[in-house]
């Protein structure tokens, strides 16, 4: 079994530096967002790891993570791009008969229809502060594919992990106890903002006083610790938020994220499992106070 999977890893990585036939969407997208860039994948690394295992009567599930690591060189420039590709492998009396990748959750999130903006809230904090995106960008890395302890873990964790790289950057938080109004994280609790992608666009959108940001239209204005939310459906209910963390070799945006963590990924995200041609984005820059 073990064998197996180890195979299927390394028909992987030589499917995603061309050398055999894609059958993937995915992997087909990547590959086109690639050269459209001028740019090639050198060599990909896989890694896998092994989480759950479920067996059903003669079925055995067996729920694995693979590490996977690009090399892109652009116009002579080398970076690499991480990912976390979470997987179901299915046998049948020991034999494999099924590999698949396990699509993005997207929650059905509601409670952000309860969330306001208040600029109102008696604990604002007054004093000016400057956006440390060095800071910002360093937590980003640091924190990309684990968890700090000090905060809640979320199965749905893009939106906390984001939250968690603005403060880290010196954005300051308010609202408290509200978990409705304004952007906070205190006690084990925290606001819809903090943690749910379509209120933290909402607040970014909206909010005049501490965490600000300015909406731009062009993903070359984005600076590093910057944010760029996703509405993979493009319905109008944004679903996921990833942080600037470095840009490639034409100046375009590389994000960090979690719930399918990654880091230094091409910021449209043409190779993930939630993209649909109907994807919409909003990009915001964050202001100083």
């Amino acid at each position: 079994m073990k064998k197996q999977l180890v195979a299927n890893l390394e028909k992987r990585a030589m499917e995603l530096v061309g050398r055999e036939k894609m059958e993937e969407e995915k992997i087909i997208r990547k590959l086109d967002s690639i050269r459209n860039r001028n740019a090639e994948i050198v060599k990909v690394i896989a890694n896998g790891k092994i989480s759950k295992k479920e067996k059903v009567e003669e079925h055995e599930h067996v729920y694995y993570d693979v590490h996977l690591k690009y090399l892109i060189k652009m116009n002579e420039e080398m970076y690499l791009e991480e990912e976390i590709e979470r997987r179901k492998a299915s046998f049948y009396r020991g034999g494999l008969f099924e590999d698949v990748e396990l699509p993005m959750h997207i929650p059905d999130e509601r409670q952000e229809e309860l969330f306001i903006v208040d600029d109102n809230l008696e604990d604002i904090q007054r004093e000016r502060f400057t956006y440390n995106r060095l800071d910002a960008v360093r937590y980003a890395e640091k924190w990309w594919n684990t968890y700090n302890p000090a905060y809640e873990k979320f199965e749905v964790d893009c939106t906390n992990y984001i939250s968690q790289c603005l403060h880290a950057g010196g954005a300051p938080m308010r609202g408290y106890p509200n978990r409705s109004k304004g952007w906070w994280y205190q006690n084990k609790n925290w606001s819809y903002s903090w943690s749910v992608a379509n209120a933290l666009k909402v607040y970014l959108q909206s909010s005049k006083t501490g965490l600000k940001a300015q909406e731009v239209n062009d993903p070359l204005q984005l600076k590093l610790g910057d944010v760029i939310c996703y509405d993979f459906q493009g319905d109008g209910r944004f679903d996921h938020n990833t942080i600037v963390t470095a840009k490639d070799a034409s100046g375009m945006p590389l994000v960090n994220a979690h719930t399918y963590n990654s880091r230094m990924r091409y910021w449209a995200y043409e190779d993930s499992t939630a993209y649909t041609p109907n994807i919409k984005y909003k990009m915001f820059t964050i202001i100083d106070g």
